[in-house]
């Protein structure tokens, strides 16, 4: 591997802020969904709707930012989406009806999908193994800051300005963004826009997707990551209108969900060389599962308090931040060469889940029964998934 064009400092910030993208383009709404209900004169399902639709685009949008990123260039796919990101942002703020909100937000999703490939793409161009993933932590580490702030910002922004001022909180951070990107990040890659003609992505993502090597990675991501995007379609309606908290009052309390990230990836950072890559894994496995299966007991019998839904999420939280480092270094590992697309089925995968988690939800109907049976069966698939990715493993080794 050629020597790193960015430190990994560098590498980290830019990524942190990338993947942020699309986690704070949803912490920073979900306290303005239950008032967008009124505003719009609509039902709770088309408001969760308009996130699903944001779980939607940015699923889909990233295999087509993957191979771009690969065809152009790590830095111009990203200031191309992130100027998507930017229209979807000012269509939802100038919003009058609900179709509008809704075509917004599906922008939106589509311009944030750059964040997660090229964050990830920049990491395994430049370093593996054990940098790789030290790296991914640090950036585990920046990225719970943005959505940590991201329910009590958007909560406050609710009350002193009306919903409006959510989205145009998100033009302020696309704006940021760009900026960064223009300032700060160096081309990682050789363009090769070979790599974007119909038959070389046919072949690539047929390569990838049959490949357990990186789809078992994947499923384990979709289970753990796509289960924290999935309950932020229920945990705004539990908490505000089962609970009785304000909008201030949860974008607060989400501090449990992202504090606790934070803290486990700090805890990752003092004990990776004590645990090492299995040891890390299984712990963070244990405590997600673990967590969904709480979540899984608790919403069936007792009333629901903001400790009895925040406490088994605080956990599940805690262990994934101890997963997603070395999984998704296992995931980028076999195919340097297109890493763009790896991480794009990679991330593709994810927020499906998170989109199929929070449609899921939809069809359920009442909040606390869906977060009751979606995330447990979420969380519970990861641990799964990693068990066949160590069978796999042994079996190639």
């Amino acid at each position: 591997m050629s020597q790193a064009l960015m430190s990994e400092r560098r590498t980290a910030f830019i990524g942190a802020l990338l993947t942020t993208l699309g986690p704070i383009s949803m912490a920073i709404y979900t306290p303005a969904m239950p008032q967008l209900v009124e505003a719009f004169g609509t039902t709770e399902s088309a408001i969760k709707m308009s996130l699903s639709l944001f779980f939607a685009g940015f699923a889909v949008a990233q295999l087509a930012a993957g191979p771009l990123s690969d065809g152009i260039g790590r830095r111009n796919a990203t200031l191309g989406f992130l100027l998507i990101y930017l229209f979807g942002s000012v269509v939802a703020s100038l919003a009058t009806t609900v179709e509008w909100l809704l075509a917004g937000r599906l922008i939106q999703g589509v311009g944030a999908s750059v964040g997660v490939t090229v964050s990830r793409a920049i990491v395994r161009d430049q370093f593996t193994g054990p940098e790789a993933a030290r790296i991914l932590n640090l950036i585990g580490i920046m990225l719970a800051i943005g959505p940590a702030a991201g329910p009590t910002l958007g909560g406050l922004a609710l009350v002193t300005a009306g919903w409006q001022a959510v989205f145009l909180l998100m033009v302020g951070f696309g704006l940021l963004s760009a900026v960064a990107v223009l300032l700060f990040l160096k081309e990682t890659t050789k363009p090769d826009p070979a790599l974007m003609k119909p038959k070389a992505l046919a072949i690539a993502y047929s390569m990838l997707a049959t490949d357990p090597r990186v789809l078992l990675p994947a499923f384990v991501l979709a289970g753990c990551v796509g289960a924290l995007y999935a309950q932020a379609t229920m945990l705004p309606f539990i908490l505000i209108d089962r609970v009785g908290l304000t909008p201030p009052e949860f974008g607060i309390g989400m501090l449990m969900q992202s504090g606790f990230f934070f803290s486990g990836s700090l805890a990752l950072r003092l004990l990776a060389n004590r645990l090492g890559e299995t040891g890390a894994l299984r712990l963070g496995l244990w405590l997600a599962g673990g967590g969904g299966v709480i979540i899984a007991i608790s919403t069936r019998l007792i009333e629901p308090t903001f400790l009895s839904i925040m406490g088994p999420v605080a956990v599940c939280s805690f262990g994934i931040a101890f997963v997603i480092p070395y999984i998704t270094t296992a995931g980028l590992q076999p195919y340097p060469q297109i890493a763009g697309s790896a991480a794009a089925l990679i991330g593709f995968i994810q927020m499906a889940s998170g989109f199929l988690g929070g449609l899921s939800a939809s069809v359920i109907g009442d909040p606390l029964a869906a977060f009751g049976t979606v995330i447990p069966i979420m969380e519970v698939s990861a641990v799964i998934a990693y068990l066949l990715h160590r069978k796999v493993a042994r079996s190639t080794t």
